[in-house]
């Protein structure tokens, strides 16, 4: 009895003592916790609309350390690291006792150390609190730090924080920010070989670097790929294959791309969060190369800036602010998107299309390319020599100067600003000038990104969408509105799709045009297809002359290679919608045969009839509106002449309104013949019977 007495006394006291023990282990824990931050410090990374990374910034302490989780890492490797340093990882509690007993083992029949019983538990804990020595006392420590971050951390959370805090020589911390410096790539998808060194250097970061000890670098990924084998990870012939694969000496910079726009993003930084910009990473590499080569081709201190958009959306999926960012001869640093420019010729086509919307014109009216004086304004051509005359179709095709300012006389610089503004863009003037008929031909300061969201317009049957690339205010106000009307917007498409590529360009199944400013200071080139609007500005930072620039030379090239190396399939242009008055030029009624001119040759501010005349749709036409489907489409009217206010009949019952303009729409019943009417405000008419279908 005594006996049983004393044990059970003991067994109490054992259980006192552990209790005691196990109470003040966990109030020193919580005095004593482990330095786990809620998030590490890492690079900021500009990341593109799908993830990838654009660029990253180094650490406040100048480290390449990019956050990392489990599923940007290919498995394998994770699975050769488990195996290699800690077979037993996702079952211990921090510290591997089988483990550390054969290495004491290893060690008192050796005399030294075979190998180490380090968990990766442990060796995070050193990673977040480095020793100073390396002593008995602070290998204990790192087991005790260990547990506790077992406790607190899944083995997901641990892995995670190892694959991103881990040594890989020099700066370098990390895997993502080692894949990407020795291998080129993310380490979604690393080859046996690679994974296999990747999981070598973290023992000996600097020994084993490739890229200053690639024999050392060497052995020590053959002997992880040994080490697979025999651990029945890797079978021998896939190792043998593994060790054939050279180990490459180079250390890459890390990806470094859309410099303007990710500096631009950095005030926006949250640390351990991504910024993401609409860029697409294949597009803004393309850009990137196309203007490096032809900054080289074009010579010393020209730059070249390029924006690319989706019209649809508005989206910047590529945006090149200079042709090299660190170049200082060519002031790489300025993002020539966004400097305001003089733009040449490139606004002519709105010019035009406005022609279009009023019914002034059509492709084949003829028009006088000859020397005129606007009130002292005496507008020339490019190359100072003249046509005669020449179609519409052929006077923007050309880039006429004369012709282009006489259909601005017409439809009104003020009236063109206002739809610039409608549109988003706020062309700069001179100070205290009110828009005249220079604007036309570059008298006007625009940026390359107010150019581009101008043409998604004509990408977009007529509508332009806000650019935006992610730098923009959160509370960015984006918008669309309407340049042209549909009609008028596919007559600019119809004609500048057949302006002849640059010499050697491939066919791209894109409608473009030039420009080039006054004294050779600026060289532009816009162009779309059916959804993407690419625009490009040459010239120098400066704005120094550069004798023999020109849009169609210097920058056309650049645009139809931008658009190949881009890698966005083509996405063809619109088709004809229905109604577009497009006749031949011997089918264009009498108002649209020549575009009018006053006796003393100066084009009217306005066209004057003793009476309205309609002069779409024609007298007598078949229009083909759809009328049998769904979706018909109205029948655009246009009339020239007569005093304003007008009122529209359709077989004798009047449309909605009076309306001032000279355009309106009839959406009809139904196919067959019917007669149109307007009355002015003078009580003048004029009918025309058309039929429907």
């Amino acid at each position: 009895m005594k006996i049983l007495r004393k044990l059970a006394i003991g067994a109490a006291g054992g259980a006192c003592l552990l209790a005691l023990s196990a109470a003040s282990l966990w109030e020193l824990d919580r005095a004593f916790p482990p330095p786990l931050p809620a998030e590490l410090t890492v690079s900021t990374e500009v990341q593109d609309r799908d993830g990838e990374l654009l660029r990253a910034f180094a650490t406040p302490d100048g480290y390449w350390r990019l956050e990392t989780r489990l599923d940007q890492v290919d498995k394998q490797f994770v699975d050769m690291l488990v195996t290699y340093e800690d077979k037993r990882f996702w079952d211990h509690e921090g510290v591997d006792v089988l483990a550390l007993a054969r290495a004491a083992g290893q060690f008192a029949t050796s005399g030294h150390i075979v190998s180490g019983g380090s968990t990766l538990s442990m060796q995070l804990a050193r990673l977040i609190e480095p020793r100073e020595s390396r002593s008995l006392g602070s290998k204990v420590k790192q087991m005790l730090r260990a547990i506790q971050i077992e406790r607190r951390l899944s083995k997901r959370e641990i892995l995670e924080r190892y694959l991103t805090l881990a040594p890989y020589g020099g700066n370098l911390e990390g895997v993502r920010a080692a894949s990407l410096a020795y291998f080129g790539k993310e380490p979604k998808r690393l080859t046996v070989s690679e994974s296999a060194l990747l999981v070598a250097l973290p023992q000996l970061p600097e020994k084993r670097r490739p890229d200053r000890n690639l024999k050392i670098a060497h052995a020590a990924r053959d002997r992880v790929l040994t080490r697979m084998v025999s651990s029945r990870l890797l079978g021998e012939r896939e190792a043998a294959r593994a060790a054939l694969d050279d180990v490459s000496d180079l250390r890459r910079t890390l990806p470094a791309l859309a410099a303007h726009a990710a500096y631009a993003m950095l005030p926006k930084a949250v640390p351990g969060q991504p910024l993401r910009l609409t860029i697409r990473k294949s597009v803004q590499e393309g850009l990137e190369q196309v203007a490096r080569d032809a900054a080289t081709k074009l010579g010393p201190r020209l730059s070249v800036a390029m924006v690319l958009a989706d019209s649809r959306t508005g989206d910047i999926l590529g945006e090149v602010g200079s042709a090299n960012f660190f170049d200082a001869s060519r002031s790489g640093w300025i993002d020539m998107t966004k400097i305001v420019r003089s733009p040449g010729s490139t606004l002519k086509p709105f010019i035009y299309g406005l022609a279009f919307e009023q019914g002034l014109v059509a492709q084949e009216t003829l028009i006088d390319d000859s020397p005129v004086d606007f009130s002292g304004y005496r507008p020339k051509n490019f190359d100072m020599g003249y046509q005669g005359d020449v179609s519409i179709r052929q006077a923007l095709q050309l880039s006429l100067n004369v012709p282009a300012i006489r259909v601005l006389d017409a439809v009104g610089p003020t009236r063109l600003m206002a739809r610039f503004r409608q549109a988003g863009v706020s062309p700069i003037l001179p100070v205290n000038e009110a828009p005249g008929l220079a604007i036309g031909l570059g008298g006007v300061g625009v940026t390359l990104r107010d150019l581009v969201q101008l043409y998604t317009g004509l990408a977009n049957g007529g509508k332009t969408h806000t650019l935006h690339d992610g730098t923009e205010p959160a509370n960015a106000e984006r918008t669309s509105a309407t340049i042209l009307d549909g009609q008028a917007n596919w007559q600019i498409i119809d004609i500048l799709s057949g302006v002849k590529p640059p010499e050697g360009a491939l066919q791209r199944g894109i409608a473009y045009k030039t420009g080039t400013s006054y004294g050779y200071r600026d060289a532009w080139s816009v162009g779309f297809d059916g959804r993407y609007v690419l625009g490009v500005w040459v010239g120098r930072p400066d704005a120094g002359a550069v004798p023999g620039l020109s849009g169609y030379v210097s920058a056309a090239p650049i645009l139809f290679e931008g658009f190949v190396r881009s890698g966005l399939a083509t996405v063809p242009l619109p088709g004809k919608p229905p109604g577009v008055f497009s006749p031949r030029r011997e089918d264009l009624p009498v108002t649209l045969a020549r575009f009018g001119a006053g006796p003393d040759g100066l084009v009217q501010a306005t066209v004057t009839e003793p009476a309205p005349t309609i002069i779409f749709p024609p007298d007598g036409a078949r229009v083909d509106l759809g009328t049998n489907s769904a979706d018909a489409s109205p029948l655009v009217l246009k009339l020239q002449g007569g005093r304003a206010p007008f009122r529209w009949l359709a077989n004798g019952k009047p449309l909605v309104g009076i309306d001032r303009r000279r355009t309106a729409t009839w959406q009809p019943d139904g196919a067959g013949y019917s007669t149109l009417t307007v009355i002015d405000a003078a009580g003048r008419a004029a009918s025309v019977k058309v039929f429907v279908e």
